[in-house]
């Protein structure tokens, strides 16, 4: 079964770090581009990072380039982004999603995935 398992969620000050991490079970990471996305209160979900499936291929929300960083161990199949300078504005539930891949160096931020994790709260706040 096909399944992406977020974790390391947390509440953190304002400045502060962390680093997200989205498990893959169920298929492997050279046949699967992959997404984080977020959803505030009251906002719509939207697209943070995403990482093709051959790697080569990343994209970011713009305003967050220079501050998250996506990356992948293959070895673990697990996905990572890391968050740093983290702002009240990034308070948010970070999902991670899966998408099979037809083209090995594209990835998307739209929300057209098939595969969704159920979300891992961020927080930041004093």
């Amino acid at each position: 079964q096909l399944q992406v398992v977020e974790s390391g969620g947390g509440l953190v000050q304002p400045g502060g770090s962390l680093r997200l991490s989205c498990a893959a079970s169920g298929f492997t990471l050279e046949d699967y581009y992959i997404g984080w996305f977020r959803q505030a209160p009251g906002k719509q979900r939207e697209g943070v990072s995403c990482i093709s499936s051959n790697g080569k291929n990343i994209y970011y929300k713009t305003s967050l380039k220079g501050r998250f960083t996506i990356s992948r161990d293959t070895a673990e199949n697990t996905v990572y982004l890391q968050m740093n300078s983290l702002e009240p504005d990034d308070t948010a539930i970070y999902y991670c999603a899966a998408e099979r891949s037809t083209i090995p160096n594209m990835c998307v931020l739209t929300t057209r995935y098939d595969y969704w994790g159920q979300g891992t709260q961020v927080t930041v706040s004093s």
